[in-house]
């Protein structure tokens, strides 16, 4: 596999293991990965938090790390990446509503490359207007809007990732050796 440009789109309260492990893991494995978060530079910071499942209705959320940026927002220029991951957690909640963010995503999709996207990431999908006739999963809680968006949910297993084209989609953090293992094939071109 030849190593691939992989932007990272990240922002306060990401979530934390669905930033840094797919950081760590892609860096490990030899392709280069730049996160970037809009309005803050190289050399700056977002505060991730950790979703956690105890048992409670809903997932619970502390204070995570710092996750330094490597990149630019306002310089990231999607012809120069071959491929687009997109974490969880609340920074899509609030990125989503940015054109320049939606811009950024539709314009992946547009030229055929491979996207992850994983969680409450799907927030960024259903916004940029990508998800129509595609299948997907995510974390239940957004299934409503994604349907709404086009996409068609397909109920797996939460350590089960969806593939559909270039689009490699999972569920939350438990489902990472399978949604990694799985983009890492798409961005190998599918072998």
């Amino acid at each position: 596999m030849s190593p691939k440009n992989i932007l990272m789109l990240v922002g306060d309260f990401v979530e934390d293991y669905e930033a840094m492990v797919p950081f760590q893991a892609l860096t490990m494995v030899g392709h280069h990965v730049q996160a970037v978060c809009p309005g803050k530079r190289a050399g700056d910071w977002v505060e991730t938090a950790v979703h956690d499942f105890e048992g409670f209705q809903t997932y619970t959320e502390k204070r995570g790390h710092r996750f330094l940026l490597n990149g630019d927002f306002s310089g990231a220029r999607p012809e120069d990446f071959d491929a687009l991951y997109l974490p969880g957690g609340r920074a899509p909640e609030y990125l989503r509503m940015k054109e320049e963010v939606q811009a950024l995503i539709r314009s992946f999709f547009q030229a055929g490359k491979p996207v992850a996207c994983i969680c409450h990431g799907g927030q960024f999908l259903s916004a940029a207007g990508v998800l129509a006739g595609r299948q997907v999963t995510f974390y239940p809680d957004i299934r409503p809007e994604v349907e709404l968006a086009g996409a068609t949910w397909m109920d797996v297993p939460m350590d089960t990732a969806v593939v559909d084209g270039n689009l490699v989609t999972g569920g939350a953090w438990p489902t990472h050796p399978d949604f990694l293992a799985k983009f890492l094939a798409v961005l190998d071109g599918g072998r």
